[in-house]
């Protein structure tokens, strides 16, 4: 997977932890365990963008 495609991929987890706490704030969810959901939602995101993050630095830094 390319550093381009990657960066496609980190775009899109962006808007959808954007969209989810825009929505948390907003007072969307209905009850409690989906409030837990969304959050551990954002959670899992921002996990995946940490990895993705580091995985492109260190190809940046494989690279030179």
């Amino acid at each position: 997977m390319s550093t381009t495609a990657i960066s496609v991929v980190i775009r899109e987890l962006n808007l959808r932890r954007e969209a989810l706490s825009k929505a948390l704030a907003d007072g969307t969810a209905r009850d409690y365990p989906e409030y837990r959901a969304m959050a551990g939602e954002i959670q899992g995101l921002s996990l995946a963008h940490s990895l993705l993050t580091d995985l492109v630095r260190q190809l940046e830094y494989d690279d030179e």
